[in-house]
């Protein structure tokens, strides 16, 4: 299917970000983050790095609706909770912007959880499938 190559392709692209906007936290912005900061960005990061590989696993299972689903919830969790976070990280307190980022966040953590739950779903044991 394309659009699990492009998913797949998703995937590896997030985990790289997720590597070089970890370093970029650790090195570059250290300067320029307080502590608070630093550890949403740190969160972030690690968050991505996690679901690119539960999103890479999931694509590796035979496919399945609840696989499907949880493949697209990964990628838009990633997206919005990691995403969302990185722009009020680098946002000025002021800029109008975070208005729309701040509710962003958990609509990305409410993804990840239904991706982990259609995971469960997709993998439950047969005796519990009809």
């Amino acid at each position: 299917m394309p659009i699990f190559n492009m998913l797949h392709s998703f995937a590896c692209v997030s985990g790289a970000v997720g590597v070089g906007f970890g370093a970029i936290g650790a090195h570059a912005l250290k300067a320029k983050l307080n502590a608070h900061q630093s550890a949403a960005w740190s969160t972030a990061t690690q968050y991505q790095l996690m679901h690119s590989l539960a999103l890479l696993y999931a694509l590796s299972l035979p496919k399945s609706s609840a696989v499907v689903a949880a493949s697209y919830a990964f990628a838009t969790g990633i997206t919005l909770f990691s995403g969302s976070i990185y722009g009020l990280c680098l946002t000025k307190t002021d800029n109008p912007i975070r208005k729309l980022l701040g509710p962003v966040t958990p609509l990305g953590g409410i993804s990840f959880i239904v991706g982990w739950v259609l995971l469960a779903y997709a993998k439950r044991p047969p005796s519990l499938r009809r």
